[in-house]
């Protein structure tokens, strides 16, 4: 499928969120804004990461776990994607692994039918340490071996990546030719300050596509503070929309003249020589 065969304007929203310690309050929460995402148009809509949970310990992540195919998280975003006949990027939640001490952290698609249709468990660990900030997912979280994921919608394919993806290159680009890229996100105050804009847009020009991120935005219970600025970008690294802070959608559409007009003026993905 090519940017010519696809819908001339497919209507998609990323959902921002401050989660809790509270799956039940953060799946309230969630529900809320992929309403409002769906008032708006929207036939596809991208959760954060840790949309259902975000825990006061790294260890708290694995008395979370579901199995594949069952919990009540699983069942929630089935439920959503059949109520509103949407394609549904469930953020990412913790699944059960091979390591009894760690989870895949993984991020589960579902077509407007129910029907799971996609699965892609973060490869790429976030691990920070500036003074007193710190962090190292690698402790909680086992790399998956499911790379790289996408799917097809009627947009076109759809790459998949999380947060930390973000900062490798290589890895969209083993994505192959998307029209649109969809990434759940919890980046730190800090890192993101620095480094968000500029990665989302630049994966946005190398690849020639959309990039749909999905953002935690706000200081959360456990004290954490996440960056936000949930955002689409277009093929030419323009901003379509952003939400800088707080709970709310951001919305949008994925143009396939646009996508043409990008890809005939400056074919750069033609001219690749590697």
């Amino acid at each position: 499928m090519n940017s010519s065969s696809i819908s001339d304007n497919f209507k998609v929203a990323a959902v921002q969120m401050v989660s809790s310690t509270s799956v039940d309050d953060n799946l309230e929460t969630a529900m809320t804004l992929i309403d409002q995402a769906v008032s708006r148009g929207a036939e596809l809509v991208v959760l954060p990461e840790y949309f259902c949970f975000l825990g006061r310990r790294d260890s708290d992540k694995l008395k979370m776990r579901e199995n594949p195919g069952t919990g009540a998280i699983q069942e929630f975003l089935l439920a959503q994607a059949s109520r509103h006949k949407i394609w549904l990027v469930g953020g990412t939640l913790p699944l059960a692994c091979p390591d009894a001490g760690r989870i895949y952290n993984a991020s589960l698609v579902y077509s407007p039918d129910g029907a799971q249709v996609a699965r892609y468990d973060k490869v790429h660990l976030f691990s920070f340490r500036r003074g007193a900030e710190a962090y190292d997912e690698a402790v909680s979280i086992r790399p998956g071996d499911n790379r790289p994921q996408s799917f097809f919608a009627p947009c076109g394919r759809v790459g998949m990546a999380i947060c930390y993806d973000l900062r490798f290159p290589e890895f969209f680009r083993a994505l192959g030719d998307v029209n649109l890229i969809v990434m759940p996100a919890a980046f730190t105050y800090t890192t993101g300050k620095a480094h968000w804009e500029v990665l989302v847009r630049a994966r946005a020009v190398e690849n020639q596509c959309y990039v749909l991120a999905s953002a935690q935005g706000g200081t959360h219970e456990n004290g954490r503070r996440t960056w936000g600025h949930s955002m689409l970008v277009d093929p030419w690294g323009e901003i379509v929309a952003v939400l800088a802070e707080g709970p709310g959608v951001v919305s949008g559409a994925v143009n396939a003249q646009r996508l043409l007009e990008v890809r005939q003026s400056l074919p750069a993905l033609k001219h690749r020589t590697m």
